[in-house]
């Protein structure tokens, strides 16, 4: 080791003015074997610099290379591992972990103890030592060979010091005088003490002649002592002097420090002061505002408000502490809270009556039309149909525009007295929803009217107009109420308006009407009825939009954020830094309701305001439905559009649910609707004496598919129409087969092969995507059918020449070899010859002829298929004909036999007989 540690002194330290103290030989903790070697250093000029460097030998020679150097200073922990066992590994924490493992423990104890020496001597700074022996830990205590090198070169260190210039030059100018000093050393010294014993003469002697200067210094200095001590007794004198001036000044002191603190009271009593008089302080406008203003006037309303916002303004101030122990404090907010409560009063009796008077003039607007018609005498259906020849709901936009002049009122109101705007809201809606009632109500008489047709038929579907009286009465009673309007709604019962007779929302004409044929009814009845839906439906969702966006403005209630164009209450920011949103001068009586309670509350207005909208539209389509079944559809259609769109503005809006709940009715009829064309295909019963031709409700199903497409083109509820397609297809095969097999009068293969031909031509001309397979599967019935008919048509014609080819297969079948047959009795050459001459050209065109006939009996002539069945009976006559002609030739080779007739002949036979009928 000593070997190795002269070699890198030499080779790696040296070169960099480093000298190593201490080495160990390591390599790292847990990967392969790969020894190099750590080593402490100082640097040799200063200040001295201490390291700790990682040498390892290099891989293309014996010489080692210095790989990586760390400061002592940037060492943190030491870790031994264990302090009582031998234990060679040992970690060094750096900026990161290093994990060694020396090669004994005596290398790796020598170095510890090497690092803790350096770190002691050369940094003081505090390096833990975690897991080693307390005995390494000692400077004093030899180590062995490292240790005793490294406290020599420590010694040497120190006592070593290097000369500067000037001593340099002072040697060198010597060393020149006494060129012989190098030859001859003792006269060298000789001259040098001879030199110094001069000095030390001439120090001695010029000693002895400063004497005499020193004794005038000491006379000097007792002369200064003097004149110090008359300074010091002058500056005691001046002390005692500035001791009075100095009583006096802290006593002016301690008097500007009370005029200071008078003023810095005075200041903040003074601030107090301004703060209750800027912000306690309402001004006589406003309370002549508050008391007497105009509620009636724009400018009146606009004072108001500013007055109520400054009100408030001043009841939510945040007052300091002991502000609410003054007595003039207590008496204004007792002002203020006189205030509030006499304002609010006077703002909900005038807002009520002004509910009263839009109610009174739509009552005498009634009033008025009901005693010029009972004066003139009219019909009441007709004059309701005159009165609303548009079928358009009466606008209230300048009722609203009116009421929300009173918006920040209303706002005022909420967050003052919620007593009193909730019985605003509860008076509001009780009026309005009689008002809507009425007018809705007329509005859907009007509809039925139109529905119907005839004003016969109105007046078994209209509420009319009440009676003069009627009116009369509910004026009277409106007047006799207004004046006693204090929140409550307890005055309102007497306004009750008598609803609408029991509604009978069908006629006995139109019981049966809706059937899968609905022959008696046009196209322009249904577009009529899809027009005055969808004009029902169009009047509606404005109106309900409109009032709920009213209602959320004037009352401020929070909607939906995803309604758009929705307005939430304003909150008025309040300016300056000492006042706060704070409740507790309003005495918070009610907690203020969080945007979901709002929203639920606008929705339980909307639900009483217009609570007459649902069961009139149940009614109204309970009408349609009784009227065409399929009115459903348009009704479905129209429904699931307006829906949609109500859920696009706001899935939870009244206008939604409501809707939403109508259009599951709607569905319900659609649903019946499908279901009873069902029913009414199984109930079909045919004529045992006629041919069935196409069946009625194939010929619906085609009406129904036509319509439908028409209806639902770009409809949203598309999924509904596919799934009573699938109904209605399913039972149309089914009953198709059912009628099939009961017919007597017409083939089973007929009936089949004749519907689903119209079925094919159907789905293919409609091209429904969703009865893709039911169309193939026509076409197959179709084919199979048309080809069963076909094949047991022909047999008829040549039947004894078909029983004996048959006859022929099936001994063919049992194992004769065909060249065989004609050795079997039945069946020699002479019975075959007998056979053929039974059927010469013309029996064969004369059972064609007939066989035409009774063919053009069975089919209907609304398919148009006589020509195709007769083109495929001649294709599979031509058939039959080759295939005898073959067994012929294979069972009777060389006899010369064929048939007495030839292809061309039958081809003649079919044209002929065709052109014929």
């Amino acid at each position: 080791m000593t070997a190795i540690k002269h070699a890198l002194q030499r080779d790696i330290f040296t070169p960099n003015d480093e000298r190593l103290l201490s080495i160990v030989n390591v390599c790292k903790a847990g990967k392969k074997k790969k020894n190099c070697f750590l080593c402490a250093t100082v640097t040799t000029e200063r200040p001295v610099q201490v390291n700790v460097v990682k040498v390892k030998k290099s891989d293309k020679g014996d010489f080692y290379k210095r790989q990586t150097a760390w400061a002592l200073r940037d060492l943190a922990v030491v870790d031994a591992k264990d302090a009582n066992k031998e234990n060679p590994e040992f970690d060094l924490h750096f900026e990161k972990v290093y994990k060694w493992v020396a090669s004994s423990t005596a290398e790796k104890n020598t170095f510890i103890s090497c690092i803790w020496k350096l770190n002691q001597r050369y940094l003081r700074k505090k390096i833990e030592f975690v897991n080693v022996s307390s005995q390494l830990l000692e400077e004093s205590v030899p180590s062995g060979e490292n240790q005793s090198v490294t406290g020599g070169d420590e010694e040497s260190l120190d006592e070593y010091q290097e000369l500067n210039a000037r001593e340099e030059q002072d040697i060198e100018i010597m060393m020149d005088g006494c060129e012989y000093a190098i030859s001859n050393a003792e006269a060298f010294a000789e001259k040098l003490s001879s030199e110094l014993q001069v000095l030390d003469g001439a120090n001695i002697q010029s000693i002895m002649a400063s004497e005499k200067q020193v004794n005038i210094l000491m006379q000097l200095l007792d002369e200064a002592l003097k004149e110090v001590d008359e300074i010091e007794h002058k500056l005691s004198s001046y002390e005692e002097m500035l001791q009075s001036v100095k009583e006096q000044m802290d006593h002016i002191s301690q008097s500007n420090d009370l005029i200071q603190l008078s003023n810095t009271n005075n200041m903040k009593l003074l601030e107090e002061i301004e703060f209750l008089v800027n912000y306690l302080d309402l001004s006589k406008g406003h309370i002549k505002a508050l008391t007497d203003g105009d509620l009636s006037s724009s400018k009146g309303i606009e004072a108001c408000t500013n007055a109520a916002e400054a009100l408030l303004q001043c009841m939510n101030v945040a007052l300091r502490p002991g502000h609410d122990e003054l007595q003039a404090v207590q008496q204004q907010q007792q002002q203020f809270k006189d205030l509030r409560e006499q304002f609010a009063r006077r703002l909900a009796n005038h807002l009520n009556n002004v509910f009263v008077q839009q109610f009174t003039q739509t009552l005498t607007l009634h009033y008025r039309r009901a005693s010029y018609h009972s004066v003139s005498g009219h019909d009441q259906s007709s004059t309701l149909a005159q009165h609303s020849a548009e079928l358009t709901l009466p606008k209230h936009l300048p009722f609203h525009r009116d009421l929300l002049r009173y918006a920040k009122l209303m706002e005022w109101l909420k967050n003052t007295d919620r007593e009193k705007y909730e019985g605003l809201n509860k008076n509001y809606v009780d009026y309005i929803s009689r008002l809507y009632e009425r007018e809705i109500k007329e509005f859907f008489e009007v509809a039925k009217i139109k529905m119907t047709g005839t004003s016969k038929e109105g007046k078994k579907f209209a509420t009319l107009p009440r009676k003069e009286s009627a009116v009369k009465q509910d004026l009277e009673s409106l007047h006799g109420s207004s004046g006693k309007l204090t929140g409550s709604t307890s005055s309102l019962n007497k306004l009750s308006v008598q609803g609408s007779g029991n509604r009978r929302s069908q006629s006995s004409s139109l019981l049966d009407m809706g059937n899968m044929s609905a022959s008696d009814l046009d196209v322009a009845d249904r577009t009529k009825f899809d027009k005055i839906f969808e004009q029902v439906l169009s009047e509606l969702e404005p109106l309900c939009l409109a009032e709920q966006d009213f209602i959320s403005k004037f009352f401020k209630l929070q909607q939906n954020p995803a309604l758009p164009g929705s307005v939430t209450a304003d909150s008025t920011d309040i300016d300056g830094g000492p006042l706060s949103r704070q409740h507790n001068l309003l005495g918070d009586r009610h907690s203020v309701p969080s945007e979901k309670e709002e929203t639920g509350v606008i929705r339980s207005m909307m639900i009483k305001v217009f609570r007459c909208i649902e069961p009139e539209l149940n009614n109204l389509i309970s009408l349609g439905d009784k009227i065409d079944s399929f009115n459903s559809l348009y009704m479905l259609v129209k429904m699931s559009h307006h829906v949609w769109t109500a859920e696009n503005v706001d899935p939870a809006s009244f206008l939604s649910t409501t809707l939403g709940n109508v259009l599951v009715t709607v569905k319900r009829n659609f649903d019946k609707c499908i279901l009873n064309q069902v029913k009414q295909m199984e109930e079909v019963k045919i004529s045992k004496k006629s041919k069935v031709g196409i069946l009625p409700f194939v010929s619906g199903f085609e009406e129904f598919a036509e319509l439908a497409e028409s209806i639902f083109r770009n409809a949203e509820r598309r999924g509904d129409l596919d799934k009573a397609y699938t109904k209605l297809i399913r039972a149309v095969y089914n009953n198709v087969e059912k009628v099939a097999n009961e017919s007597q009068k017409t083939p089973r293969d007929v009936v089949m092969m004749e519907n689903f031909h119209h079925i094919f031509s159907t789905l293919s001309r409609l091209k429904i995507a969703c009865l893709e397979t039911e169309r193939r599967e026509a076409k197959h019935k179709y084919t199979e059918h048309l080809q069963s008919y076909v094949i047991y048509s022909l047999g008829q014609p040549l039947e004894k020449l078909n029983h004996f080819f048959e006859g022929i297969e099936a001994r063919v079948a049992q194992g004769i070899r065909e060249e065989e047959v004609s050795y079997q009795l039945a069946f020699n050459k002479q019975e075959l010859r007998k056979v053929i001459k039974e059927y010469p050209g013309k029996e064969v065109k004369k059972g064609l002829d007939n066989l035409y006939k009774k063919v053009d009996k069975h089919l209907c002539e609304e398919e148009n298929l006589l020509q195709v069945m007769w083109h495929s009976m001649q294709d599979e006559f031509i058939r039959q004909y080759k295939h005898f002609e073959g067994l012929i030739a294979r069972c009777y080779p060389g006899s010369g036999i064929t048939m007495e007739f030839t292809i061309q002949d039958i081809l003649e036979y079919f044209s002929s007989i065709a052109q014929s009928h």
